[in-house]
């Protein structure tokens, strides 16, 4: 029985709007990434490896392969995941290991890539997968003893912590900071009670300045970021060349291809600094679309999860909660760092930066959102019902009860 079946105070045609915005979205970021990755990096590739276009073909394999793993993704059951909670915990942490053996790669004093062959896979965007698939699980098993007790919120924090530590070893405290922020919001979710939270959030933000502080670079950068006009030819020269591309791009910028910033001045401009590159060349309007993308893609995506939520489909909602914190903490923090409202991280811009292990990771992440929904519609399309509401929404409120 097709017609009629309501989902809140819409139908399934309505319902079926999320997926569409969220593959155009995702879509459009990974075109206008390709793009722009071929205008910041040509003049360095020509210079560098004698082969301007080698970012670019590069980038758009991985962006092929990107679109495979999304449509494997697509049609693997969500049972899957569920059931192979353990297994993705112990391939994530796993991972986070062989990296600091003599396997890892060390680039710029960060050991966080494995190679193989064609390309290097950097291995915190594996993790960051494996565990929110897991801590969706735990959360979804566990929460009576999540809500009820204090054991029971120690154990996901306490796999959260190991998996935190490797990280912060190779180091790659940009990514730590994304997974445990968005693992938190996914357990914040799940009910538990925002005074659990406060002692935690407290031993995070000591953690976090013993780590700035213990670490000379990481408290360069804090220093730099705080004013990097004074020292824009050392600690605060990253920050101060964005600077300049922001403002050499006005409300227009100067044109596709006329950066000056991305000649060699400012660094990693194909990278963790391409909405620079954005804003230089498209100005104030090209950097509003791609927030405007972004805030599409998030929405869909938070959208689906609520809806999965309503569905009764708890480890779908949990999983779709904790993909979208991903990409939309990763985003805010690689545009907050390229306009100084943070520190330097290395972290990439989801489906727009050069990076084989950061797009197509994305692209799974992608691919399981459309999954989520895809079987949400199907248990609508199924389920009985004349007219009536076939989705009723989850007790309290609570997204896992």
């Amino acid at each position: 029985m097709k017609a009629n079946l309501l989902l809140g105070s819409g139908t399934v045609e309505q319902a079926r709007r999320p997926l569409p915005w969220l593959i155009l979205s995702a879509a459009a970021l990974m075109v206008f990434g390709v793009i722009m990755i071929s205008s910041a990096s040509m003049d360095m590739a020509a210079e560098t490896l004698g082969n301007s276009y080698h970012y670019v073909i590069r980038q758009l394999i991985f962006a092929t392969l990107g679109c495979v793993l999304a449509l494997i993704a697509a049609n693997i059951p969500i049972a899957w995941w569920e059931r192979s909670g353990w297994l993705l915990l112990g391939f994530g942490m796993l991972v986070l290991v062989l990296v600091l053996t003599p396997l890892g790669m060390t680039v710029n004093g960060s050991t966080r890539w494995i190679p193989f062959g064609l390309f290097n896979v950097q291995v915190s965007e594996i993790a960051k997968l494996c565990l929110i698939a897991y801590l969706a699980g735990y959360l979804v098993r566990r929460r009576d003893e999540l809500l009820s007790t204090w054991v029971g919120f120690i154990k996901p924090v306490g796999v959260l912590t190991v998996a935190s530590v490797l990280l912060v070893i190779e180091p790659d405290f940009g990514a730590t900071v994304v997974l445990m922020t968005a693992a938190l919001g996914m357990i914040f979710l799940s009910g538990v009670r925002l005074t659990r939270f406060l002692p935690l959030i407290s031993f995070c933000v000591v953690m976090g300045v013993i780590l700035v502080v213990t670490q000379p670079y990481r408290l360069k950068r804090v220093v730099s970021y705080l004013d990097p006009w004074k020292d824009q030819f050392d600690t605060g020269y990253q920050l101060t060349q964005s600077l300049i591309a922001f403002g050499r791009g006005d409300w227009a910028g100067v044109g596709l291809g006329n950066s000056v910033q991305k000649l060699f001045y400012l660094p990693e401009a194909h990278t963790d600094f391409i909405f620079a590159i954005v804003a230089e060349e498209f100005g104030l309007v090209g950097s509003l679309a791609v927030l405007v993308l972004f805030v599409v893609l998030v929405f869909a995506g938070l959208s689906i999860a609520r809806g999965a939520e309503k569905a009764n489909m708890p480890f779908a909602a949990c999983f779709s909660y904790g993909i979208t914190l991903l990409i939309g903490l990763q985003a805010s923090i690689n545009i907050a760092v390229n306009t100084g409202l943070l520190p330097t991280k290395g972290l990439t811009l989801p489906l727009m930066s050069y990076g084989g292990s950061s797009l197509m990771v994305t692209c799974v992440c992608i691919g399981v959102l459309a999954r989520v929904e895809m079987e949400r519609l199907d248990s609508l399309s199924n389920a009985p019902g004349d007219g009536e509401n076939v989705a009723r929404p989850v007790r309290g409120g609570a997204v896992y009860e």
